[in-house]
C-alpha cells in the first residue's frame, strides 16, 4: 500500500513508557486463550475478571527508529479512518467523532481494565480506543497461516474502527442490552456476536473502497493480503488449528468464508446501506 501524507493527532504511543498490570496463569489464561486473536470482541469480562496473579513491570525506555516508523504508519492509518469516516457520516447527515489509537507493549490500562498483547488488537467503548499490541501480527503470520503486510495491519485497524462506528450509531449498546437481558440462550448471543464481527468486517471494506478513491494508496496484493487476515482468524480456522475440531455453534466471529465475504461486500459496494449482517444471521 502507498502511504498517505496526512498524521492524525489521535494517537498515544505507550510503549516504553512503563508501567504494570496483571499478568494470568491457569484458569486465567485459559480465559483469554479464548479470545486470543478474535479481533473486535468485547474485553470487559476478561479484563475485569480479577483472576489474574502477580504483576510485571515494564522500564521506561526511548523507542527505536523502527517503532518510531511504526507510530507514523498508525498514524497515517488513523487519520485515514478518520477522513474516510467523516465523509461516510456526512453523506448520511451524521456526524462523526474520532477514536484514539493507543499503541502498547505487553500490558497497559485500558477504559475496559487492564489490556494484555494476548488478547489481541481491541475496541473498548468505555474510553472509545482502540488499543493495539503489533506483536500480534507475528503470531497471525507463524501461528494462523495469514499473509501479513502493512495492509493487513490495516486491516485490522479498519475493523477495530469498525466497532467505533458501531459504537457512535448505537449498535453496540442494543447488542449490550440483549446479553444484559438474560433472555437469550448462549447461542443465540453468539449469533449476534457473530453479526456484530461481521459488520464491522464489511465497514473495513467500505474503509478500503472509500479510501482508495480519495487517495488510490491500494496496490497489487493488498485487497488479498485483508482477506488472509479475515481467514486466518475465522472461528473455524482458530479452532480447527487449536483444538483440531470445528464447533459451528461456539463461533462469536463467524467462518473464515463470512469474514471474506462481508469484508469484500464492503469493498465491492461501497455502500453503507447494505451492512446489515444481522438482517441475515438472526433470523
Amino acid at each position: 500500500m502507498k502511504w498517505t501524507q496526512d498524521r492524525s493527532g489521535n494517537v498515544e504511543d505507550r510503549r516504553g513508557a512503563g508501567g504494570g498490570g496483571l499478568l494470568g496463569g491457569g484458569l486465567i489464561t485459559m480465559i483469554i486463550a479464548a479470545v486470543v486473536y478474535f479481533l473486535g470482541g468485547d474485553p470487559s469480562a476478561v479484563l475485569n475478571s480479577g483472576l489474574g496473579s502477580g504483576m510485571q513491570q515494564t522500564e521506561q525506555r526511548d523507542l527505536t527508529a523502527e517503532e518510531m516508523k511504526v507510530q507514523e504508519f498508525i498514524s497515517m492509518l488513523t487519520v485515514e479512518n478518520e477522513q474516510t469516516w467523516e465523509k461516510i457520516f456526512a453523506e448520511n447527515s451524521m456526524q462523526y467523532r474520532p477514536a484514539k489509537v493507543i499503541l502498547f507493549s505487553g500490558v497497559t490500562q485500558s477504559g475496559c481494565g487492564t489490556a494484555q498483547a494476548a488478547m489481541g488488537p481491541f475496541y473498548c467503548p468505555n474510553d472509545e480506543s482502540v488499543y493495539m499490541d503489533l506483536s500480534f501480527f507475528k503470531e497471525l503470520e507463524s501461528r494462523f497461516g495469514a499473509q501479513v503486510t502493512e495492509f493487513s495491519v490495516a486491516y485490522v485497524l479498519a475493523h477495530e474502527m469498525g466497532h467505533h462506528v458501531q459504537n457512535i450509531l448505537g449498535t453496540l449498546q442494543k447488542t449490550e442490552q440483549l446479553r444484559r437481558s438474560g433472555n437469550y440462550t448462549e447461542a443465540e448471543m453468539n449469533r449476534v456476536s457473530v453479526a456484530t464481527e461481521l459488520q464491522a468486517d464489511f465497514y473495513a471494506g467500505l474503509w478500503a473502497r472509500y479510501t482508495d478513491n480519495r487517495e488510490q494508496f491500494l496496490e497489487p496484493g493488498d485487497i488479498d493480503a485483508a482477506i488472509s487476515a479475515a481467514q486466518a482468524v475465522g472461528d473455524d480456522n482458530i479452532m480447527q488449528r487449536s483444538q483440531g475440531y470445528v464447533q459451528q455453534e461456539a463461533f462469536t466471529h463467524g467462518s473464515s468464508a463470512q469474514r471474506k465475504q462481508w469484508f469484500l461486500k464492503g469493498y465491492e459496494s461501497g455502500d453503507i446501506r447494505q451492512g446489515n449482517t444481522f438482517d441475515q444471521l438472526l433470523r
